[in-house]
């Protein structure tokens, strides 16, 4: 937990630098539709709610960018598995979500596909009941940020998502459908 304190501390403090390695800066805001399912799971269910962030784009070249984020999840369970059958099984999130990531892109003006994958930290509280686990967490947990996109427009400024938070100490993952828009920094 130290080094993953410690490796958001810098990834956050480095962008307050003046290194001549970043060649912009932007924000990026996005907002979408929360997801989060059970790792395991006799039904096949999702809970859905409602996730946004914020992410600072540093960028080091025209086809990777750093970007520490900041942003929420809420998900609940309605009692029905995807095929509307009444369950017992749930895993909800109501999380803070911190961290960084890297983003790999092609550099391709109109349509760039990217991935996304990083180190962060998830503060809430986490419910997993399945026939397998029973945990109901509240307190700080580590994730995996892992993202497939499109960035879309000629500057490439409009961004749609599938992003995932892989939360192994819960049972979970919890992810987003979302949209998003980046609007740049002057220097």
């Amino acid at each position: 937990m130290r080094k993953t304190i410690l490796l958001l501390l810098i990834v956050f403090t480095s962008s307050l630098a003046k290194a001549q390695f970043i060649k912009e800066k932007s924000i990026h805001a996005q907002i979408g539709y929360g997801v989060s399912a059970p790792n395991n799971s006799a039904d096949e269910i999702v809970d859905s709610g409602f996730f946004a962030q914020g992410e600072l784009v540093l960028k080091v070249a025209s086809w990777v960018e750093f970007r520490p984020y900041a942003g929420f999840i809420l998900t609940n369970s309605n009692g029905k598995d995807l095929n509307d059958n009444p369950t017992d099984e749930k895993a909800e999130s109501k999380a803070l979500l911190l961290g960084g990531k890297t983003r790999v892109r092609a550099p391709i003006p109109w349509v760039a596909p990217y991935v996304e994958i990083g180190i962060g930290t998830s503060i809430g509280t986490f419910e997993t009941q399945t026939a397998f686990d029973n945990i109901d967490k509240s307190g700080i947990i580590y994730h995996i940020p892992f993202t497939l996109g499109l960035e879309l427009g000629k500057n490439n400024n409009v961004d749609l998502r599938l992003a995932y938070y892989f939360q192994p100490s819960v049972e979970q993952y919890a992810g987003a459908f979302a949209v998003g828009i980046t609007f740049p920094l002057n220097n």
